[in-house]
């Protein structure tokens, strides 16, 4: 069941997500060659307490840590700890924050020092997939429009996309109805309507699509070990459109 959300809710959801702004903001200063992922995990978790929040994916299905740190070839769900981070590294954060028991979430692929043309090109495609999508978002639009719109930029631009994993609704729960995949045809599923909030987060791969789960039970690879990026952002569909909920 999809659940649309009164003012109230989404005046705790915006603050939600302008508390997972201010930990991104703070990711572009910290994020160098050097920084452990545990260090960036520390950093997000006092921020987001700082503010009143709580992290929302600590202990979430079992995950250990505040955030999710994927370098290089993981896709997502990567476990922060001691490696350091390298020159020509990106890095994806995935940010939750719960206000009051509302969500807001958040992911961003960050270069490390200077990479490679081929690696900036993967980078600005997946967030370019990020607003295709969003350009789609207005009530009355099908859902799959949304992920039609990002598999078709995607695979424009020579990039796949996982089929394992998806955007999904948000609110009470960092994870509601529906899903959102990153790919299929147009015209397909429930409409569109003002109140619903939704995570909309392509993920995107330089190689093949297909991905494996390491034996840490958490951490999603590309099978063919190639670059991988991901950008994510809640919205709330507003009575024309969408607003973003994770910007300042």
């Amino acid at each position: 069941m999809i659940i649309t959300k009164d003012d109230r809710e989404i005046e705790l959801m915006t603050e939600a997500g302008r508390i997972v702004a201010l930990v991104h903001e703070k990711l572009k200063e910290v994020i160098v060659p050097g920084i452990t992922t545990n260090e960036i995990d520390q950093i997000c978790d006092k921020i987001i307490r700082e503010h009143g929040a709580t992290p929302s994916f600590l202990h979430l299905y079992g995950f250990p840590n505040s955030v999710c740190t994927s370098i290089n070839e993981v896709v997502v769900h990567g476990i922060p700890s001691n490696r350091k981070l390298k020159d020509g590294d990106i890095i994806s954060v995935d940010v939750g924050a719960c206000y009051k028991g509302y969500h807001g979430d958040s992911a961003w692929t960050y270069a490390v020092g200077n990479v490679s043309n081929e690696t900036k090109r993967l980078m600005n495609v997946c967030e370019g997939a990020l607003f295709a999508g969003l350009e789609q978002v207005r009530p009355g639009v099908r859902l799959s429009d949304i992920s039609h719109a990002i598999e078709e930029y995607l695979t424009k631009n020579g990039c796949t996309t996982p089929r394992d994993y998806t955007g999904h609704g948000i609110g009470t729960d960092v994870h509601e109805d529906p899903a959102v995949p990153n790919y299929g045809a147009p015209g397909r599923g429930p409409r569109l309507k003002k109140g619903m909030c939704l995570a909309i987060e392509p993920m995107a791969h330089l190689g093949a699509k297909e991905t494996v789960t390491l034996d840490d039970g958490w951490t999603v690879i590309t099978k063919d070990h190639s670059l991988a990026a991901h950008y994510e952002h809640t919205i709330v569909i507003t009575d024309d459109g969408y607003r973003i909920l994770t910007k300042l």
